[in-house]
């Protein structure tokens, strides 16, 4: 039975903005995209793992060697350091996030808390400058501190979006972004890429230091193009903050909002319904992501070289597969494109099984796919999801929106990682996602969206 639009609904006024704003905003993905690129994708692991070897007595470049470190008194094998620092930071983020959107809708100063979270986690990053040596707490220290403030500021960042346009805007808005996110994330990690190759000797320790500037560049280009935003977004304060006039401690007030909106939250489970088909078919996403060059270099044979000019592929082919999904949007309704994108990525698990060992063509051929479907579904998932966020709590919301993003990211490669350690194969353990696109499809497919928009108070775009 068709829904109706609520009276009430139909007379809220969609949000205001210039252009010069919405492109503010969009230059945040621009900015802190450099660090997922650069340091999360390519350069972070390996560095981390070299200083933690040193530290372990191994020679630089000794791959074969097996130390241990012992952080905190607890013995660590220096190759498992950098995994379980993630593990670690992840789950810090999970409570550290949703606090952070509860302080963003209470404060009148919504771009000093982006700015905060920004600058502290860039400043972190150039702080690997430091980290030579044996110095491996000093870079897991510095790295839970950026990773955790990377996904703070994303929460604060998100929670502009549902005030910069109407239901009907929004997707474009978001795929807008997303899009520059991926070019500027790959412009420097291409120019990070052409240092590397232009003045690396071959030595292990001309490696390192590349790596470490690498590293470092990504931490500028964080905090340099974060003005950006922070010059031309104007504060968009809830009608809580305003009530309270700046009155009272926010970080305290933020705490006893956030308990308030977890008793309330029940009251729309239709929005957590959601989550739960995000968090399903987000976590098969993102471990293609993340085990997409081990499959290549360990099932495929694959050389270096093939996996770095893939990566740059996806980045680059993610800025049009953004924007191509977003104006498909425009035309069937985001909910729709969503699903969609979720049988196209059930085809490139199918396609990725079935593609020959060391043939370097048909691999890129895939990347280009990924890339392609890649931002869209992200970008269409974070404009689906501001649909459902009750009107002043946004920084809640998508706080929790985040957690589903990154705090569940171990469900995909531990399933992947158990199937292989059943069967010796990576094949079969790729196969093993097919689940999550499978049931996150479902999930997705039985939340009856126009219904759940209406439910969170908010008006429904035209098309869904």
């Amino acid at each position: 039975m068709a829904e109706t639009v609520t009276p009430a609904a139909q007379d809220v006024p969609p949000p205001r903005s210039t252009r010069r704003e919405r492109t503010g905003w969009y230059f945040y993905d621009w900015a802190n995209s450099a660090f997922q690129t650069t340091v999360i994708t390519v350069f972070l692991g390996p560095f981390l793992t070299s200083v933690a070897k040193v530290a372990a007595g191994c020679e630089l470049g000794a791959d074969e060697c097996v130390g241990y470190v012992y952080p905190l008194g607890i013995k660590v094998a220096a190759g498992s350091y950098y995994p379980y620092l993630i593990s670690l930071s992840v789950l810090l983020t999970v409570f550290v996030l949703p606090v952070v959107g509860a302080i963003a809708d209470r404060t009148l100063h919504k771009k000093r808390l982006l700015a905060a979270a920004a600058f502290t986690g860039a400043g972190a990053t150039i702080g690997m400058l430091f980290v030579t040596g044996d110095r491996y707490l000093l870079g897991g220290a510095l790295f839970m501190i950026a990773n955790i403030s990377f996904g703070a500021a994303i929460v604060v960042y998100n929670s502009f979006l549902p005030q910069l346009g109407g239901p009907d805007e929004r997707d474009a808005i978001s795929s807008r972004g997303w899009a520059l996110g991926y070019l500027g994330g790959g412009l420097l990690l291409a120019l990070n890429l052409v240092a590397v190759q232009s003045f690396d000797n071959g030595t292990a320790e001309r490696t390192l230091d590349l790596a470490r500037w690498s590293i470092v560049s990504a931490g500028l280009w964080w905090a340099a193009f974060t003005l950006v935003p922070l010059r031309w977004l104007r504060e968009h304060p809830t009608a809580a903050a305003l009530a309270a006039g700046g009155r009272g401690n926010v970080l305290t007030d933020g705490f006893r909002q956030l308990g308030r909106t977890l008793r309330e939250i029940k009251a729309y489970p239709l929005t957590l319904f959601f989550l739960l088909a995000f968090l399903v078919y987000n976590d098969g996403i993102q471990t293609v992501i993340t085990l997409a060059s081990q499959y290549g270099t360990e099932e495929l044979r694959l050389g270096q070289s093939t996996l770095i000019v893939t990566i740059l592929l996806v980045q680059f082919l993610a800025f049009g597969g953004a924007l191509g999904l977003g104006a498909l949007a425009g035309r069937i309704g985001a909910w729709k494109t969503v699903l969609l994108s979720l049988v196209l990525w059930t085809g490139v698990i199918v396609a990725a099984f079935r593609l020959p060992a060391e043939a370097p063509l048909p691999f890129m051929v895939l990347g280009a796919a990924i890339g392609l479907v890649l931002g869209g579904s992200q970008a269409l998932s974070r404009s689906l999801f501001s649909q459902l966020i009750p009107t002043g709590k946004e920084g809640e919301y998508y706080g929790f929106y985040e957690i589903s993003d990154k705090g569940t990211s171990w469900l995909g490669p531990l399933a992947f990682g158990l199937v292989f350690q059943l069967t010796n194969s990576y094949r079969v353990g790729l196969v093993s996602l097919l689940i999550f696109f499978v049931v996150g499809f479902l999930l997705l497919l039985a939340v009856p969206m126009r219904r759940a928009i209406i439910a969170a108070g908010n008006t429904p775009p035209r098309v869904l």
